[in-house]
């Protein structure tokens, strides 16, 4: 089975108080994107293409390894892995099966192991997997006045992380079916559901985080050094 891995890294660094893409923001000396791109190497994917903001192309293309292919992303999350769905198509070899791993490169020390247990899923007949972490704290309901209106039971509760596997065929005809850049979709594990696709789940890594301000930052710094874990 062929994996391509699809890096969305076209988002900006304003959450996170930086003044360029979110993705070069550096972490233990090296920005977040090549973190990603790593552990999709090293988890089991063949290639990888990066969607990245047209004026910082250069930029990317600079830091990444030779053999990444950098693609101009868009205006959301689902337009940017449109984008670099197209040149996965162009690139893939034309195996009869053909991975598809969406990764965010705000996840930087997401473990290989996560992206081996995602291929091992679709190896095994999945059409769409998804690693997910149970939800720990208590979880409620509030209406518009910010009053507590309801608790939401736990125990079938996930939180979902990336890099997130789907079959390359049915991801495409999942993309599809919905219509201009899909804004109202958070993932591609929702595109896919609404196309009907069964959404398999795997476990995750709490070292997955996922990285939006500065202290989520400041914690990854601390994890690399081990002073946590």
């Amino acid at each position: 089975m062929h994996a391509v891995g699809i890096v969305a890294a076209a988002g900006s660094g304003l959450r996170l108080g930086a003044d360029v893409p979110k993705a070069l923001v550096g972490l233990g000396g090296r920005p977040l994107v090549c973190w990603a791109v790593d552990a999709l190497h090293v988890g089991g994917v063949d290639e990888v293409v990066v969607a990245v903001p047209a004026p910082q192309r250069a930029a990317f293309t600079d830091v990444l390894p030779a053999g990444v292919h950098v693609v101009v992303g868009g205006d959301t999350r689902t337009a940017s892995v449109r984008a670099a769905l197209a040149a996965a198509r162009e690139h893939a070899d034309g195996t009869d099966r053909t991975a598809v791993l969406v990764h965010d490169a705000a996840r930087p020390l997401t473990p290989p192991a996560v992206v081996a247990r995602v291929l091992e899923a679709l190896a095994a007949g999945a059409d769409a997997v998804v690693p997910v972490l149970p939800v720990v704290d208590t979880t409620v309901v509030v209406d518009d006045d910010g009053r507590v209106t309801a608790d939401v039971p736990r125990a079938p509760l996930r939180r979902v992380q990336t890099p997130q596997g789907f079959d390359r065929a049915t991801l495409v005809a999942a993309y599809g079916r919905v219509s201009g850049t899909a804004a109202a979709y958070t993932d591609d594990a929702s595109v896919v559901r609404a196309a009907g696709v069964a959404v398999h789940t795997v476990a995750g890594d709490e070292r997955a985080a996922k990285i939006t301000v500065a202290h989520d930052l400041a914690l990854a710094e601390l994890q690399l050094s081990g002073e946590i874990s």
